[in-house]
């Protein structure tokens, strides 16, 4: 039997990050004064922006940023994988990028595929984010739609 620890390692801070544990954390970076909720992974070369709160249970993987100002909804998750081979690929050249701009929220339990998101925008609690948001505004359901303007 393997037993692995929760682990936060090789993090960079801007100073005033709040982490609740258990969490693990490692080759990633956040800006000032961010917060991160207990049962929370973020892999490495990820990047965080100034004041982000990311809840509990929630997987932020390999390839995303995430702006200042940002809202991660409990239970959120990250794809960079689309397992274009009908299965997970093991090959990172094959993983995509992910975008979040500033002052975007995202509620519980939504999934973000690799996508661009703009400045400005809600998630909807349990959305699915299929394709790049390029206008500010609430968006719900699956796949995520535009509901109305902010």
């Amino acid at each position: 039997m393997k037993i692995f620890k929760s682990q936060i390692r090789d993090i960079k801070e801007a100073g005033g990050l709040t982490v609740v544990e258990p969490v693990n954390l490692y080759e990633c970076q956040f800006g000032q004064n961010c917060f991160v909720g207990p049962f929370v992974e973020v892999q490495k070369n990820v990047i965080i922006g100034d004041n982000t709160r990311i809840q509990s249970h929630t997987f932020i993987c390999e390839l995303v940023e995430i702006g200042s100002r940002c809202f991660i909804g409990h239970g959120v998750m990250f794809i960079n994988d689309l397992f274009r081979n009908l299965k997970p690929s093991g090959d990172k050249k094959l993983w995509e990028k992910t975008h979040i701009s500033d002052d975007v929220s995202i509620g519980s339990n939504a999934t973000i595929l690799p996508v661009y998101i703009c400045e400005h925008v809600v998630i909807g609690a349990g959305s699915v984010v299929t394709k790049d948001i390029r206008d500010a505004g609430i968006y719900v359901g699956n796949p995520a739609i535009k509901i109305k303007d902010i």
